[in-house]
């Protein structure tokens, strides 16, 4: 297992780490397998998404803020309820395939941090499981 950081750099932000997820899984030297991302925060998400048009993120940004406004009448007193139910609903974890020891990732998707309480320094933890073969077949 390994991890890494990301410096965020808005209150709410997708940041593209597919680039530094696939420097860990080669690091691990797992041909095959599965990869787990977490992240140990309860403001932030990581995600599977599209990374090549930007207005992707835009649009999903705005339309989270639709569904889960920022000023919505929550009791929390740190003022950051919001950034906690979106890090629920997108979720802090994530299983990604490992083929030819990087992400078997679809041609348009990357994996995201989920930003929602920023900007902060978040904390990446990558674990790669060799895949096993059962039957000797």
């Amino acid at each position: 297992m390994s991890e890494f950081r990301v410096k965020t750099k808005a209150r709410a932000e997708f940041v593209d780490i597919t680039a530094k997820v696939n420097h860990a899984v080669a690091a691990e030297g797992v041909a095959a397998g599965l990869c787990t991302l977490f992240v140990p925060h309860t403001t932030c998400a990581v995600i599977v998404s599209e990374n090549w048009d930007p207005d992707v993120t835009t649009d999903t940004l705005t339309h989270l803020e639709r569904v889960v406004p920022r000023d919505g009448g929550y009791r929390h007193g740190e003022g950051n309820s919001q950034a906690h139910i979106l890090s629920v609903m997108l979720g802090t974890s994530i299983n990604i395939p490992v083929e030819s020891a990087k992400l078997k990732l679809g041609k348009w998707q990357g994996v995201m941090l989920a930003e929602f309480d920023g900007p902060r320094e978040r904390t990446v933890s990558v674990s790669v499981v060799a895949a096993g073969r059962t039957g000797g077949r």
